[in-house]
């Protein structure tokens, strides 16, 4: 919750609330979430190897990108936690695939959003 302190008339300070406590839906949570964990090439090009496979092991997805191991181990972790994708171990191996329920979670929120604008007239010149 955020507090303004803003004078009135009379001089005195008065707090006054500017936003109340706001719920945002569930599903624009989790839209918040998929958007987040999407927001670096990184993990975007994880996600598009891990979509052209079944399942790959660590070693593989550290082989496409020019990262350390360390790094590489993050953006994964940053992605399973997000749900996108899913990780079993295998000792001594971690062995990673799309969670495909939240893909296909992903991929509606996705749409609806995008849709949005479609039903709406342009309202800005493209050249702003």
């Amino acid at each position: 919750m955020f507090v303004i302190l803003r004078t009135t008339n009379k001089g005195f300070l008065n707090k006054m609330e500017t936003e109340k406590n706001r719920d945002y839906s569930i599903d624009n949570e989790q839209l918040a979430r998929f958007a987040k964990a999407m927001g670096h090439p990184a993990r975007i090009t994880i996600l598009q190897f891990l979509a052209s496979l079944d399942c790959c092991y660590f070693g593989d997805i550290h082989n496409e990108l020019p990262i350390s191991k360390a790094t590489v181990s993050q953006h994964l972790k940053e992605l399973k936690d997000a749900g996108l994708i899913q990780g079993e171990i295998e000792t001594p191996k971690v062995k990673y695939c799309i969670n495909k329920e939240n893909w296909e979670k992903a991929e509606q929120f996705f749409t609806v959003f995008f849709e949005l604008k479609k039903e709406k007239a342009a309202c800005c010149s493209p050249e702003l």
